[in-house]
């Protein structure tokens, strides 16, 4: 299975290099990284950009259950390929930019956590900040997090994005082992007492 996946992503690479961001899936080091926090929280779970789902697999690993996992896929083939592999779990073929155009994907409750594998470096600015502001205004709870990983130098989101939206960015970690080494952030919303100031 992993190399045809790392087929497939070649393959979904070649047609929309931009779209797709990377040759080949996240390795298991930055899945593990990118889901650590996932465990603690009480909720569903978005993923945006699930791709052959390597970060999918390190949630369910995690214990998150497939029908409390939402998938959201652009790509017809790997929006297919996670329909077959995960018929417990909501597929959404979608651009996430969308998702502020979304009723809540989890009916009256929303999401505790949003995990992203979108190449957000090579996407418009627009689209980055419609995703932004529809994963907070619509999906997330008041205590969610949004958890992105790039292997940019710096955060992937602009810091006049985060201020805009009154949010604020840490960066989790690093996962040097993956192929290439990538950084994880977490993105949530400032304290109200910071956004009064």
């Amino acid at each position: 299975m992993a190399l045809n996946d790392t087929l497939d992503f070649l393959r979904a690479w070649l047609r929309d290099p931009r779209g797709i961001g990377a040759v080949t899936p996240s390795g298991a080091a930055l899945a593990r990284l990118m889901t650590s926090h996932v465990s603690q929280l009480d909720g569903p779970v978005i993923e945006l950009g699930p791709g052959t789902g390597a970060l999918t697999r390190a949630l369910l690993a995690r214990g998150v259950p497939p029908h409390r996992l939402a998938l959201i896929e652009a790509d017809p083939h790997f929006a297919e390929t996670l329909r077959r592999r995960y018929p417990q779990a909501r597929i959404l073929r979608m651009d996430a930019a969308r998702l502020g155009d979304t009723e809540s994907l989890f009916g009256h409750e929303r999401a505790c956590a949003v995990v992203s594998g979108l190449p957000l470096l090579s996407m418009p600015p627009g689209q980055v900040a419609a995703i932004l502001q529809g994963v907070f205004e619509q999906q997330l709870s008041a205590g969610g997090m949004f958890y992105q990983f790039t292997y940019g130098m710096r955060c992937p989101l602009p810091a006049a994005l985060l201020q805009q939206l009154n949010l604020q960015a840490h960066r989790v970690g690093s996962a040097l082992l993956n192929l290439p080494p990538a950084a994880v952030y977490r993105i949530s919303r400032l304290p109200d007492i910071l956004i009064a100031a």
